[in-house]
């Protein structure tokens, strides 16, 4: 079956392959290893849409020369704001540069406020919140995409899915993590299914009439529908302004999809908003409260058949442990891909294991 998986890859062995082609392609080290890391790590967290299925499509730009090997990437600071041009860059590479130059910003002023155009799909927004919950931070983090949510009235997409992400560290892993797109669903799933030629669950997407649909490749072609009905419609408008109108970028149609052959650069743009916690509160104070409201949270009596009350992180987290420890499952469509890169490139795939 197309959407079955044939076997589990080791994660150090697959972020090593896709660094490696990543590396034939012209990229430094240092970007191909953190585009290879955001990958991997999607992968490793269950959110398999925003994993190695991208490396594909990512290579394919890059050898074009619609996505930059090797971007310049500026930083222009203003107090604690940075206005940050992404060189065309993967937006894996423009996001981790841009924090990288914002969090010392952070421990200066105690907040830094990043905008970054000229950029690409940057992966999961929680590879960032994660980041910053490392340096004991909190951030804000949001991203637009191509069209891909109607206006709510309207049947024609305008918006992107505009993923907005939280993270807030803790004393122990793992991490408070809250990383949504403003649509029922990320787009990216949508793509995968379409891939793997697998229907996708009603109540996701309307086709190019407007009418909803269960055809992955025809979602493709309409829209996917807001979360929450108007309330999704506003969260993407909100995150339009932040991440496209505010940062410089393209914003709503203007956003070129990275699936369209004989497309211009996306113009992607990103924003995010670095806290340190030290300069809002001592760390254990805060740290401490923290531990309250979770033990809190989790101490909620359990609505019948739930087995367990979970906060925002802590699912993404097992994912994590329990695919480090068993490896990651891919699909056929997705390995065929990346056999084909391994040809392309001369980096060998590493072999599944049983």
């Amino acid at each position: 079956m197309k959407g079955d998986g044939i076997g589990r890859y080791h994660p150090a062995k697959l972020t090593g392959f896709c660094k490696g082609v990543l590396e034939s392609l012209g990229l430094p080290p240092e970007d191909a290893r953190v585009v290879a890391d955001s990958l991997v790590r999607a992968n490793l967290e269950g959110t398999d849409s925003h994993g190695v299925s991208r490396l594909p499509i990512y290579a394919r730009r890059v050898r074009e020369g619609r996505i930059s090997a090797r971007p310049e990437v500026r930083v222009e600071r203003s107090g604690a704001v940075l206005r940050v041009d992404g060189g065309n860059a993967l937006g894996q590479v423009a996001s981790y540069r841009a924090l990288e130059a914002a969090i010392p910003v952070a421990w200066e002023a105690g907040i830094a406020a990043v905008a970054v155009r000229n950029s690409n799909h940057f992966g999961t927004a929680a590879y960032y919140c994660q980041m910053a919950c490392r340096e004991g931070m909190a951030l804000i983090a949001t991203t637009n995409s191509p069209p891909g949510i109607v206006p709510w009235g309207g049947r024609k997409a305008y918006f992107g899915t505009n993923p907005i992400a939280f993270g807030f560290p803790t004393r122990r892993e793992p991490p408070v993590i809250v990383d949504m797109s403003s649509s029922v669903v990320a787009r990216g799933k949508i793509i995968l299914a379409a891939q793997q030629g697998l229907p996708i669950p009603p109540g996701w997407a309307v086709d190019g009439e407007g009418r909803e649909t269960t055809d992955a490749a025809a979602a493709l072609q309409g829209a996917v529908l807001p979360l929450g009905g108007p309330k999704g419609y506003a969260l993407a408008l909100a995150v339009e302004m932040l991440s496209g109108v505010l940062s410089g970028a393209a914003f709503g149609p203007h956003v070129n999809n990275i699936y369209e052959e004989g497309a211009s650069p996306s113009g992607v743009g990103h924003s995010f908003i670095l806290l340190d916690i030290a300069r809002w509160m001592p760390l254990d104070e805060y740290y401490a409260r923290v531990d309250q409201f979770i033990g809190e949270i989790k101490a909620t009596p359990r609505a019948a058949g739930a087995e367990e009350v979970l906060y925002p992180g802590e699912r993404r987290y097992r994912a994590f442990l329990e695919k480090t420890r068993e490896g990651i499952a891919l699909p056929e469509t997705v390995v065929e891909e990346l056999a084909e890169l391994a040809g392309q490139y001369g980096v060998p795939l590493p072999a599944a294991a049983a």
